[in-house]
C-alpha cells in the first residue's frame, strides 16, 4: 500500500498534542475507510458533557482502528466540536484532524448521527454558561440533567448512508462559506481526555477493522475514564458493543474488501472508486437500522421521564389526600 505521512502524522498517531494548523491533512493512505458502525449513543452523564463522534484511524502497525465515540467536558465554555474527517483527494485518503472552535467547521459531509448529521451540530447548543441538549436527537441521562429542549426540525434525511469518507463513492459536498469561516476562526486541539481514548483505541485488537471486519466490540464509551477497558481489550461496552455487532450489517471493511486484504496494498487505482461505492452502498443498509434503534433508545428514555414524573405525583397526590 502506498502511504504518505505527512508533518503531523506522528503526533496523531501516538495521541499527542497536535498544532492548531493539523486541522488540515496529518496522513493519507492508498484505500478507503471501513463504512461507520452502527450503534446506540450511550446517555450523556453528566451536565456540560458534550458528545463527540466515533470515527476511524489509521497506523501502519495495525491499519484502521475505531475510535469510540465518547462523552467528554469540553475545554471551556462556548465552545464545538468539529469531528475528523477522511477525504479522498490526488489519489490517496487524507486524515483531517478534528478541533474545538466557536462554532462547527466542516467534517467532510460524514453522516456521524447524534446531531452531526453532516453539516454543523443540532444536538445542543450553548445558553450563557449552560449546554441545552436537544433530546430529539441525542440521549441524556433526564435524572441527573435538566437543560433539555425538543427539536424535531433538525432531522433530516433519515436514511443516509453510513460512508465515512468525503470524495468519489462517499459523501461528495463541499464546505459553504459558513464553514469556511469556521476552519479560519481559533481552533483549540482534541484533550487530554480524547487523546487518551484515541491512545488507548490504537492498542485494542478488537477495534482494529482487519481482526473485527470492520465492527467494533466497542463502539462508544460514556466517559473517557472508560479507556482503560480499551487498553485491557474488553469484549464489548455497556453502550455500544453488542449493540453495534447486533445492527452493523453495514460495517464491511474498506471498500467492501475482505478484513486480512485491509492492509494488502497493491489495490488497483482504477478500483478505488468502484470499491469506495460498494462502501457506501453497505453503509446504505444498515442506516434505517441505526436510525430505528436510536429512536427506540429516545423513546424509552422519554417514557422513562414520563414513568418517573408520573409516579412522583402520584406520591404527592397520596400525600395531599393523607393531609
Amino acid at each position: 500500500m502506498k502511504i504518505r505521512s505527512l508533518l503531523f502524522a506522528a503526533l496523531l498517531l501516538v495521541g499527542l498534542p497536535i498544532a492548531s494548523s493539523s486541522a488540515f491533512v496529518a496522513v493519507s493512505v492508498g484505500i478507503a475507510p471501513p463504512p461507520l458502525p452502527v450503534y446506540v449513543q450511550p446517555a450523556c452523564p453528566v451536565a456540560g458533557y458534550l458528545w463527540t463522534p466515533g470515527y476511524w484511524a489509521w497506523s501502519p502497525e495495525v491499519g484502521y482502528y475505531w475510535v469510540p465515540g465518547v462523552w467528554v467536558p469540553p475545554p471551556r465554555i462556548g465552545v464545538y466540536w468539529t469531528p475528523p474527517y477522511w477525504g479522498f483527494a490526488g489519489g490517496s485518503y487524507a486524515f483531517h484532524s478534528g478541533y474545538w472552535g466557536p462554532s462547527v467547521g466542516f467534517y467532510g459531509g460524514i453522516n456521524y448521527g447524534f446531531g452531526y448529521n453532516g453539516f454543523g451540530y443540532v444536538g445542543g447548543e450553548w445558553a450563557g454558561n449552560a449546554f441545552r441538549y436537544n433530546t430529539a436527537v441525542t440521549r441524556v441521562n433526564t435524572t441527573v440533567i435538566h437543560n433539555t429542549y425538543v427539536n424535531k426540525t433538525v432531522i433530516k434525511n433519515p436514511k443516509a448512508g453510513r460512508a465515512s469518507f468525503n470524495g468519489p463513492g462517499g459523501v461528495n459536498r463541499q464546505p459553504t462559506e459558513k464553514e469556511r469561516q469556521a476552519m479560519r476562526a481559533e481552533h483549540i486541539d482534541p484533550t487530554p481526555q480524547q487523546r487518551q481514548v484515541h491512545e488507548a483505541a490504537m492498542k485494542n485488537p478488537d477495534l482494529q477493522a482487519r481482526k473485527t471486519g470492520g465492527k467494533p466490540k466497542i463502539a462508544a464509551l460514556r466517559t473517557p475514564d472508560e479507556a482503560t477497558r480499551l487498553a485491557a481489550g474488553s469484549n464489548g461496552a455497556e453502550n455500544g458493543g453488542p449493540k453495534a455487532r447486533g445492527n452493523a450489517a453495514n460495517a464491511e471493511t474498506a471498500g467492501g474488501n475482505k478484513p486480512e486484504d485491509a492492509n494488502a496494498g497493491g489495490a488497483k487505482r482504477g478500483q478505488k472508486a468502484e470499491n469506495a461505492q460498494a462502501n457506501a452502498k453497505a453503509g446504505g443498509e444498515g442506516a434505517e437500522r441505526a436510525d430505528h434503534e436510536t429512536r427506540k433508545a429516545l423513546k424509552a428514555d422519554a417514557d422513562d421521564a414520563g414513568n418517573a414524573a408520573a409516579a412522583k405525583a402520584s406520591k404527592q397526590d397520596r400525600a395531599v389526600r393523607r393531609n
